[in-house]
Parts: structure tokens; sequence; C-alpha cells
């Protein structure tokens, strides 16, 4: 089946323009919370006792820096600053102007009307999550690696909540910006979800892959812990969902039929 089917409304329609039903049309099933909010808040809530709880940030960061030799020898590589950070940036960049181009061509055609919309998730979810992290990092006060003694910077190591002598510059690190490019490209998974169910395991792949490359290219260069990529993670995952009960499933009228029943049954 094509990614675009014929209707009566005109040669490209979205094939799933609809929502699944739910329970009085107005909050979505316990069966899709679970799968899409409560398991990936556990999995968040472990992960950060586990990193900043109990070491595992530096555990793994001792071993990048131990792998390049007691330094950070690829801060300033090639793969790692200009390919995947400078390239990587700006190919990011390049594909929301993509979207959003498509979304004023389908502005300006009716017979893409049905595409406005979830085009129109698709750019929020993806600048506000990348807005929210950059928001984010002005706030937490926490420093990167490459700041702290243990890995041949100059200060010592505050964590989240640890009140930061006064004179020491702030920390701009958490969660991770650069990560961020990639991970906000999760909304794909809700956006192919609204428009084409069978596709949304791609579209998550694509968010996953994408920030796991950002994430682990800074790790390496000593700009990030593991911690902030998984926090992120966490921050773009969420503003997706959001986005998309708001904008997407409570708009569904009551008559609409139920064309995503994966979606429903996806926490059984």
């Amino acid at each position: 089946m094509s990614l675009f089917s014929a209707s009566r409304s005109g040669p490209f329609e979205p094939v799933s323009a609809h929502l699944p039903s739910m329970p009085g049309r107005d909050a979505p099933t316990q069966a899709f919370l679970r799968a899409h909010a409560l398991w990936p808040l556990l999995a968040l809530a472990t992960l950060s006792v586990a990193c900043l709880g109990l070491g595992g940030d530096f555990w793994l960061a001792d071993r990048w820096y131990a792998l390049q030799g007691g330094h950070w020898a690829w801060q300033d590589a090639f793969v790692t600053e200009r390919l995947i950070h400078r390239f990587g940036r700006d190919a990011s960049t390049a594909a929301w102007l993509g979207v959003a181009a498509f979304w004023i061509f389908a502005r300006l055609r009716p017979s893409l009307a049905a595409w406005r919309r979830p085009l129109a998730y698709l750019l929020l979810a993806t600048l506000i999550s990348v807005g929210l992290v950059s928001g984010l990092k002005s706030l937490t006060n926490m420093d990167c690696p490459w700041d702290l003694s243990r890995y041949g910077g100059a200060n010592a190591y505050f964590g989240l909540f640890d009140t930061r002598p006064a004179g020491l510059d702030r920390g701009v690190c958490f969660p991770a910006g650069h990560a961020s490019a990639g991970y906000a490209w999760v909304a794909l998974y809700f956006f192919f979800a609204w428009v084409q169910p069978r596709l949304r395991w791609l579209g998550l792949a694509i968010g996953l892959s994408l920030g796991a490359v950002f994430g682990v290219s800074q790790q390496l260069r000593g700009a990030h812990f593991f911690s902030h990529d998984v926090w992120t993670l966490a921050i773009a995952w969420f503003v997706a969902l959001a986005l998309y009960l708001t904008m997407a499933w409570r708009r569904a009228p009551a008559s609409s039929p139920a064309v995503l029943p994966v979606l429903r049954s996806a926490g059984r």
C-alpha cells in the first residue's frame, strides 16, 4: 500500500486520516498510556538512578576517556566534530525546513488538506523538543565531562541538586543539546501512526538512530555524559506524545472509524 491513496477529496490523502476509538473519545486507552507513557517514564527513572545516583555516568565516561589515551583525542576530530556535530546539526535543520516547505505546499493545495495537521504536528514537536532542551541547559547548571578535573578540566563535579560555589562559571551541558537534533525526530513515530501506521516503527528507528549517533559522538568528545542523552530522549519523547494527544487524538470526531487498533493494543 502506498503512503498516499486516492480519495474523493483529492489524489493524495494519508492512508489513515483518523484516530483509534477510545472510551468517551476524550481520553487515551490505558494500554496506550502504559506503552507510551508509563514504561518510558519507568525507564527514565531507572536509568537516571543508575547514571546519576550509582555512578553509571562516570563508569562509561572513564572508559571513553581511557580509550582515547587519557585525554579527549576525538574532541576536534573530523568525524566527531565536523561531520557528526556540525554537518549533522545542519542536516537536521535542513530536514525540518523540508518538512516546513511541504507543509506550506500542503496549505496551498486543497488535495493535500489532510496532510496539513500531521505536518504541523511534526514541525511543532521537533521544534519544541529542541527548544526545551536548549532552555533547560541554561537552567540546570551542570558541567560537561571535559570541564571536570577527573577528565583534564578544572572543575570539581557538582550534581544536579548540588550548590555550586560562587564565582564558578555556569555549566550548560545538561540535557544534551546536540543529541536533541536527532532525538527530536522520534516524533516521526507518532506522525506515521497518524498517516501510515505500518511505518511508525521506521519513524521511531530513525529518531533513535540519529539521536544515538549524535549522542555517542558527543560523549566521545567529552561533551556529555550518558544521562544527558537519556534525558534529552525523554524530553523529545514526552513532548511528541503530549502534542500527539493534543493535536491528533483529541481532534477525532465521535464518528471516526477505528483505523489504528495497533496503538490501542501496543501495551498488551
